[in-house]
């Protein structure tokens, strides 16, 4: 059921994502005059459609994509001086050029896309992916700002122990005489205090907090907390106690023995609040850093490809980074379900969107590969006939032919078959290694 439940909410937001991607597409064309004859979502056989202008809008069986048509994307043989060439690949770019002028109707000739300049093709053929980063970037925001990334840490004081407890001590089980004194309990940290700086070392996250902790040595260090709109200085001297080695996912890791594995550790005492609001400062550097990563994670995707089918042979952990369309489906489905204190439906929501949101920063970063049938290849192929073009207007030569982008189809279709393979093994990765934790 929570497979079911993923999927059906990841299905929307990919479909809501996709038919936003390709309105990026469809309307800067039509500003620019270009003939857009198909506006779908989805692929297969037609559910339903409708025909408004010259545009017919549809939606298909299969719900894994969607497309726009526009006119004359590629450039006939006259126009670009093309000679018939013999052989497969030949005929394959013959054939493209062929479908391509047949979309373009009798008196429509200045209509057709490959016409249009390069800036305007340019625009064109971003406006899609750059749709989805803007898409990401609001996500992003109504989260941040809105109810706060659910679970992520602050700097804000959200409980303090009184005592410090045995690592096999219950959750709920309380302090006695014969227990420790927490250090914040003797240095008077209250909850809704805001961490400033700890040692010297300023603050800015849960992360850098737990980073000085353990960098910084001695006792009465000085912790600088805002309270109640002021600044307050307390002396703090860590304890060193066992604590729990976690795994990725945040649980105690049991050695052979059974027992919890514990290694020395600075400790205070108090944990933070989270999923707080954001200012709206920080949405765009968390933006910033989802598409820095996402590229990044592009860069290392064949390695990350290998890792993935060396873990379904060996059992080995899976690769949480790189997930198929099931594996998406298992997150949101865990998302949809998940239970314990704490967990509100704000949570489940504000996760949801998130997920959204990344998986639009997907898009994005995805559609920037210089390579046809994606995005960034006519991107390319604008940009090279811009270059020509200003190279000859700097000569004095006449304008030169459009870019002949037929000639990259052999390669378009092999771009294609290999994504379609990497989307059919990840698939099969989600089922037969699923991701864990």
């Amino acid at each position: 059921m929570a497979l079911a439940v993923g999927l059906l909410v990841l299905l929307v937001g990919l479909l809501v994502s996709i038919g936003l991607h390709e309105l990026g597409h469809m309307i800067p064309a039509k500003r620019f005059g270009v003939r857009v004859s198909r506006y779908m979502i989805g692929f297969g056989p037609t559910v339903w459609s409708r025909t408004w202008g010259d545009t017919e809008y549809g939606i298909k069986a299969i719900p894994l994509g969607g497309y726009v048509k526009i006119v004359g994307m590629l450039a006939p043989a006259e126009a670009v001086g093309a000679k018939p060439k013999s052989g497969v690949l030949g005929q394959m770019m013959q054939d493209a050029r062929d479908a391509s002028a047949e979309e373009i109707l009798p008196g429509e000739e200045d209509r057709a896309f490959y016409r249009l300049s390069t800036p305007k093709k340019i625009v064109v053929m971003a406006g899609g992916t750059l749709t989805n980063l803007v898409v990401a970037v609001l996500l992003f925001g109504i989260v941040m700002v809105g109810p706060g990334v659910p679970f992520a840490a602050s700097t804000t004081v959200g409980t303090t122990l009184p005592c410090v407890l045995p690592v096999d001590a219950p959750a709920d089980r309380e302090c006695t005489a014969q227990d420790q004194p927490a250090p914040v309990a003797l240095a008077d940290l209250r909850v809704g205090d805001v961490l400033l700086s700890y040692g010297g070392v300023s603050i800015e996250s849960w992360d850098d907090f737990l980073a000085a902790v353990q960098e910084v040595d001695g006792s009465d260090i000085p912790l600088v907390v805002e309270r109640s709109g002021e600044q307050v200085t307390l002396e703090v001297s860590p304890i060193v106690v066992e604590r729990p080695v976690r795994d990725d996912a945040g649980e105690p890791i049991v050695g052979p023995d059974g027992e919890i594995v514990t290694e020395p550790s600075r400790y205070i005492g108090f944990s933070p609040t989270t999923g707080e609001p954001e200012p709206l400062s920080a949405v765009l550097p968390r933006a910033g850093e989802a598409v820095v990563g996402t590229l990044d994670l592009m860069v290392n995707l064949p390695s990350r490809l290998w890792d993935i089918g060396r873990s379904m042979i060996t059992g080995d952990e899976r690769d949480a980074s790189v997930m198929g369309l099931v594996g998406m489906g298992q997150a949101a489905g865990a998302i949809a379900t998940a239970e314990g204190p704490g967990i509100e439906l704000a949570d489940r929501v504000a996760l949801m969107l998130s997920l959204v949101a990344s998986l639009n920063v997907a898009l994005f970063a995805f559609n920037l590969i210089p390579l046809l049938p994606l995005d960034g290849g006519h991107v390319a192929g604008a940009l090279w006939e811009g270059a020509k073009r200003q190279v000859a207007r700097w000569r004095g030569r006449p304008r030169p032919a459009p870019a002949d982008m037929a000639r990259m189809m052999p390669l378009a279709n092999g771009v294609f078959v290999v994504l379609v393979l990497m989307g059919l093994f990840l698939v099969v990765a989600d089922i037969v290694s699923p991701v864990t934790g």
